[in-house]
């Protein structure tokens, strides 16, 4: 079994990148970490670093143990901690998800932190490629998905459905295939998410997304529609991220023939298991959002 010590010496090293700065972190002498090192080698079997001078680089050993030791040594913290500090109501959670959920959830995990003092809810919004990594990098306790993860260290289940809306400026009618080509496409972080599944439900001619020129783009939930708003083109959104919208004069909602949902996911880390928190912030949200 790896010694704890001798890994966790290591992975600062990695870290830091300085032999120096690693011993005074971690309050040892440079020759005890270059021992902690030298012993994690010679139990392994194998070099992990190569040394030039006082600089080094890793091994494709030492990444491989780096990469997985790192998981292990916060997995070690996440439990630690969570032994000595489970109350449901106080201590910090981590909370990531799109920004249409966000909308939705962050004002409703603050009126659970308003009743509950000691709870500090860290919200982040991210499109669902980077709320998937955050929570297997442990970079966040809870994901909130509009798609499936596709991780094998993340597990999920269902939460809810948000209909999806085709937007246009205000005044159009109805738009056919050849309206939104001219009116060219508002690209956002899950825009090709969001139009495959409801522009290629009701409209034959669509394949993918890149067949519609694109007009602009966002990676702010908020601004989104504003482009929208000003005749610039159209874009697909969830219904809620559409509702939150502060122009709403100024664009046109189309309810299609054919309506599609997206699923919203709760997801965490597999190997993690959830403290009472971040049980109480998943059922909050759950209470007033299930399917």
């Amino acid at each position: 079994m790896i010694n704890p010590a001798w890994l966790n010496t290591f992975c600062t090293l990695v870290e830091v990148n300085h032999f120096t700065r690693t011993s005074e972190r971690l309050f040892m002498t440079q020759s005890g970490v270059s021992q902690h090192i030298k012993k994690l080698e010679q139990q392994l079997d194998c070099q992990l670093l190569e040394r030039h001078g006082k600089q080094f680089t890793l091994t494709a050993q030492g990444q491989s143990l780096y990469q997985r030791g790192s998981r292990l040594l916060k997995d070690w913290q996440f439990l630690e901690q969570e032994l000595h500090n489970d109350s449901p109501y106080s201590g910090d959670v981590k909370v990531q998800s799109p920004g249409s959920c966000g909308l939705k959830f962050y004002d409703q995990l603050l009126n659970l932190q308003a009743t509950h003092n000691n709870l500090s809810i860290d919200y982040r919004f991210a499109p669902n490629e980077s709320v998937e990594q955050a929570v297997a990098n442990h970079n966040a306790d809870i994901g909130f998905l509009t798609q499936a993860p596709t991780r094998s260290e993340i597990t999920s289940h269902k939460l809810g459905q948000e209909e999806l809306l085709l937007v246009t400026p205000a005044g159009y009618p109805t738009p056919n295939w050849q309206t939104l080509c001219e009116l060219g496409f508002i690209g956002h972080p899950d825009a090709k998410h969001h139009a495959q599944l409801l522009l290629s439900e009701n409209y034959p001619e669509f394949e993918h997304i890149n067949q519609i020129k694109r007009t602009g783009f966002s990676n702010q939930i908020s601004l989104i529609l504003e482009p929208v708003s000003l005749g610039l083109g159209f874009t697909v959104l969830p219904a809620h991220a559409v509702g939150a919208f502060n122009k709403p004069e100024q664009i046109k909602i189309h309810h299609l023939a054919n309506p599609i949902s997206e699923s919203i996911y709760v997801c965490h880390h597999r190997n993690r298991p959830l403290a009472k928190r971040m049980h109480t912030v998943i059922d909050t949200i759950k209470s007033i959002n299930s399917i």
